[in-house]
């Protein structure tokens, strides 16, 4: 069966494996003299094999479909060659056999895509961000096994309607932490990772088209928790006897006056403060999510909170302030909030939104300079809390104007009535 001199295909039985009359079939394709042999996952009898043809004579139903089938598979052969010659391909016995198989670069698997994302990414991405990788990959695992009923998708099978379907199944499924599906915006965290993973595939040219091409990420806007004026003096000054509660309280509220996040919180040490070109001590550092550089001034309030623990007894070496872990950070913030009567879902994050708005903006720093206090890189990041808080004073304006009316109706009564 053999095409050019070069290149040829031939079909035998592997009779070291034989059991009985049976005998497995091989193809083996030959380039330039070098081999590559391929197991067609077919048995047949060794008695009724045509070693001249290459083909079974049994002239039962069976025997009828097994020719066809290699046919099929010769025909197959010949266009993963003709594929690789009009690709420009390095043209080998191995190459044809990969293409044949599904194993070249043409027909990589989702999978595939996910391992060399994340092997790739290592020490490129933040590990925290990295993680979240992770877990998107065991979502894509889950998805396939129990709603695929496989265990792996080649690229070239991703379809519209495969994103369609995952976004239903991270909608209705458990999600990994709890019984409870995950919430829209989680949805859709997963899908964005997803999306850039097709994105690479498109760069690494494992993809031909793009199954998000048409799709849209619908990500909810919900309501940025911050503390008022009013509630920021109460959590300052609110007697609290448990010492846990007293410390995160303490964290919390240095965070309401520095910006940094948990995380950046948690990592400051004694070389963050520094004294600053006006004489005052300053926090200098970098924050660990896209290490932007950022510069704050130290206020009273933070200031005093620092002095406070200078001396505790469990610090990490060198850090400056007592920070628990975020779980129980959060979940005594909760706390803390329910005992002092205050009607919000606060979160350690909290104190970043209320820094921006209540300490910053609301007294008229301009958002240049909050924007790079939060070490943002862009200022359209910082205009959220600039939204926020034309909302508020838009609710304000709007209690004025009905006391105003009020007045100025009431004026006009008692002019009438003189």
């Amino acid at each position: 069966m053999g095409t050019t001199r070069t290149f040829s295909i031939h079909f035998w039985l592997n009779i070291a494996k034989r059991n009985g009359d049976s005998a497995p079939i091989y193809a083996r394709v030959t380039v330039d003299g070098k081999r590559a042999e391929i197991s067609l996952q077919r048995q047949t009898s060794v008695t009724y094999w045509d070693t001249k043809a290459k083909k079974t004579t049994s002239r039962t139903p069976e025997g009828k479909a097994l020719n066809t089938y290699l046919d099929q598979v010769y025909a197959k052969l010949l266009q993963c060659h003709k594929q690789l010659s009009a690709e420009f391909e390095l043209v080998t016995a191995k190459s044809i056999k990969a293409r044949f198989v599904g194993h070249d670069e043409r027909h990589k698997t989702l999978l595939e895509l996910v391992a060399y994302h994340n092997q790739n990414m290592k020490g490129v991405l933040k590990p925290g961000t990295l993680k979240n990788y992770y877990t998107t990959e065991n979502y894509i695992r889950r998805f396939l096994v129990r709603e695929k009923k496989t265990n792996d998708i080649y690229l070239k099978h991703l379809k519209y309607s495969f994103i369609i379907d995952f976004e239903q199944y991270l909608r209705k499924g458990p999600s990994l932490q709890n019984s409870n599906p995950l919430n829209n915006n989680g949805v859709m965290k997963h899908l964005e990772r997803l999306r850039k993973l097709m994105n690479l595939a498109m760069d690494l040219e494992w993809l031909e088209k793009n199954p998000f091409t048409r799709y849209k990420l619908k990500f909810k806007r919900y309501k940025k928790e911050f503390l008022s004026q009013e509630e920021l003096k109460l959590f300052q000054e609110a007697d609290i006897e448990d010492k846990g509660y007293g410390i995160v309280r303490d964290i919390f509220v240095f965070s309401c006056y520095t910006g940094l996040s948990y995380t950046d919180v948690r990592l400051l040490d004694k070389s963050n403060i520094v004294v600053g070109i006006d004489g005052e001590r300053w926090i200098f550092t970098q924050r660990e999510k896209n290490e932007q550089p950022v510069k704050i001034p130290l206020l009273e309030v933070a200031k005093q909170i620092l002095e406070k623990y200078e001396d505790h007894p469990h610090l990490n070496q060198g850090k400056l302030l007592p920070v628990y872990s975020n779980q129980k950070t959060n979940a005594y913030l909760k706390e803390i909030t329910a005992l002092l009567g205050i009607s919000k879902n606060l979160t350690f994050h909290s104190a970043r939104h209320t820094f921006a708005t209540t300490v910053t903006l609301s007294n008229g720093v301009p958002i240049e300079t909050v924007s790079k206090m939060l070490g943002h890189t862009k200022i359209s990041t910082t205009q959220v809390y600039a939204r926020v808080l034309e909302e508020k004073i838009s609710s304000d304006m709007s209690g004025l104007r009905r006391a105003l009316s009020f007045s100025n109706n009431t004026r006009e009564r008692g002019i009438i009535n003189l």
